[in-house]
């Protein structure tokens, strides 16, 4: 295994944005996150661009989008930035000596959309509480908590495993979203529960919270099961390229499509005869009471969350 890293990927801020742009949809809104003014986060990806010898970005008066180089090169990018953050993680627990440690497990539409709105107030009040996150999907998450890697878990899922306690820490809906040019965009009364049953869509991996509830409503609502994914994905923004794509419609968080509803990028379509509200739920062990910077956390989620 190598021990330098190679010059093109040696500085994972630009890849960084890059995946900003690619969930925000948009270079002005990806610079905002980052926290850096719009001419710079365009002289960075140029930069790429350059560095790279492809084009990564497209942009129009409508807003920015990967060209299909840049869909592959995000869906790269993005392991090693997850690897990166494991790494920080890390380091950040050789802290726990000198201050408390909070170790946070959540699904990926927590930690992507909500969690980090909730970090800010608790440092406010646990400035001294180091937060180590583990990301992952619901079925991850329960398991971590259930065996003490995790202190405080965030599922999506419709039911909780035994030996967690669960605590309503907001709201969600599931959105149906398609290609602008898929057949069902056109559709202003929407479908049925038995058309998205019969449909192959592009899913998260089965231990998902967000298919899991999907499989979960049809079944208590409509006696229906879904049939195979077309594609089965563990990405959020992998399944958001190939929707746009036209591989296949999928059902996703309310606030993981957000952005591209806005830009045009997706559509969402109505479900004339299914629920998919559902609740976002922290966990923790059975008999183990929330105390200091958990209990803080949850306090937050609770007020901050969606409902």
């Amino acid at each position: 295994m190598a021990s330098v890293l190679p010059p093109r990927v040696a500085d994972l801020g630009p890849f960084a944005l890059l995946l900003s742009v690619a969930r925000l949809g948009s270079l002005g809104r990806a610079a905002q996150a980052h926290g850096i003014s719009q001419p710079a986060a365009s002289t960075q990806v140029r930069r790429l661009e350059r560095q790279l010898g492809i084009t990564l970005v497209e942009r129009s008066p409508r807003g920015s989008r990967l060209t299909p180089h840049g869909e592959l090169v995000t869906g790269w990018a993005e392991v090693a930035i997850d690897a990166a953050a494991a790494l920080d993680a890390g380091i950040s627990t050789l802290h726990a000596g000198r201050n408390a440690v909070l170790r946070v497990a959540a699904s990926l539409t927590v930690a992507e959309y909500l969690l980090p709105g909730w970090l800010i107030p608790l440092r406010a009040v646990d400035a001294g509480t180091t937060v180590t996150l583990t990301v992952g999907n619901s079925g991850d998450v329960a398991a971590l908590v259930l065996s003490a890697e995790a202190d405080l878990g965030f599922i999506e899922g419709p039911d909780v495993p035994a030996g967690l306690e669960s605590r309503a820490a907001g709201a969600d809906t599931l959105t149906v979203v398609v290609a602008p040019a898929h057949p069902w965009a056109r559709r202003r009364s929407g479908i049925t529960a038995a058309e998205l049953a019969k449909t192959a869509m592009v899913s998260r991996e089965p231990a998902s919270g967000t298919r899991r509830y999907l499989e979960h409503a049809l079944d208590a609502q409509a006696g229906l099961a879904p049939v195979q994914p077309v594609a089965e994905m563990s990405s959020t923004t992998a399944i958001k390229h190939a929707v746009a794509a036209g591989v296949g419609p999928a059902v996703l968080s309310s606030l993981a499509v957000a952005a591209e509803l806005a830009a045009g990028t997706l559509r969402a379509v109505p479900v004339t005869d299914l629920d998919l509200a559902r609740t976002l739920r922290a966990v923790s062990a059975s008999g183990r009471q929330l105390t200091g910077p958990a209990a803080d956390l949850f306090a937050i989620a609770v007020t901050r969350a969606p409902w």
